[in-house]
């Protein structure tokens, strides 16, 4: 892959426009990104506020998601879980892309070398246990919260990006433009950044959308269990934990933090595929 194999901004956008799964996908994400953005300045109810007089109501004009078994409203719990979800995926992704892509990159261009090894090694022993246990073992270490789960989770981020930036940057060393670069006088570092790294970003970006919904499970996961975000602060997985006992006599406790997962979780999965299809070149001179 060269430069001139990327497809232009234009081409770009008409693909993505035109590829199904990207549209699904993004307009489900954008969704519970509004959601999150304007629970930031406003909530149809006051999450910490208990109004036990009004408990477990099902949904209707004045609580359209029905409220908890505190009197709270589930809707605007929603809308606050998604934007703890939203910013403990993206940072957490954030850490995996600031530390494992140079650290990839620089693996690839002292490909065989001692430092080569010891980054390979080290993320075959992480990637040795499920990230749900490294991030488990982490958060029971330092305290649960959202901060060492966003930390635990971008701990794990880190090497799945680093491995995939090595992979790709290899690919590309035996390349001609890239050996042109080298006889030009340029060293790894400065070809790593000005022509390998624009030549990987769309499979970084790719990988970026199915890490943000890997973060979001696990973010629910660990509050599910107790070590995620911690209360009076609102999480989909808290929610599901809290509500596991009354699905029978209120189910909608528990369904509408469930669906905000799953949606969200699928909205993110396909804009990544769509993504994926409109800008990988193999994969759109597939369809031409």
């Amino acid at each position: 892959m060269s430069e001139s194999d990327l497809p232009r901004a234009p081409s770009r956008l008409v693909a993505l426009i035109g590829t199904r799964s990207f549209v699904v996908g993004a307009l489900l994400s954008a969704v519970f990104l509004a959601a999150g953005l304007v629970s930031l300045v406003w909530t149809p109810y006051d999450v910490t506020t208990l109004a036990i007089a009004d408990r477990l109501q099902p949904p209707s004009p004045g609580h359209w998601f029905g409220t908890d078994q505190f009197g709270r409203d589930v809707l605007s719990m929603v809308m606050v879980g998604a934007r703890t979800s939203i910013a403990v995926g993206l940072i957490a992704v954030g850490i995996g892309v600031v530390l494992g892509v140079p650290l990839g990159l620089a693996a690839a261009a002292l490909r065989g070398g001692f430092l080569d090894d010891v980054i390979m090694r080290t993320n075959d022993l992480i990637f040795a246990f499920p990230s749900l246990v490294i991030a488990i073992l982490i958060t029971a270490v330092f305290g649960p919260g959202a901060v060492n789960a966003i930390i635990a989770i971008g701990i794990f981020n880190i090497p799945v990006f680093a491995r995939l930036a090595r992979g790709a940057a290899l690919s590309l060393w035996t390349r001609d433009f890239l050996l042109a670069a080298r006889v030009a006088g340029k060293g790894p570092a400065r070809i790593s950044v000005e022509h390998i790294l624009p030549n990987i970003a769309n499979l970084l970006i790719v990988q970026a959308t199915i890490q943000f919904s890997l973060g979001i499970l696990a973010e629910a996961a660990l509050s599910y269990v107790g070590l995620g975000a911690q209360p009076p602060i609102p999480s989909w997985g808290r929610m599901l934990a809290e509500s596991q006992t009354l699905i029978g006599l209120a189910p909608h406790v528990a369904l509408f933090p469930g669906f905000a997962i799953v949606l969200t979780v699928l909205g993110l999965n396909l804009t990544g595929d769509g993504l994926r299809d409109a800008l990988d070149p193999k994969l759109r001179r597939g369809r031409t």
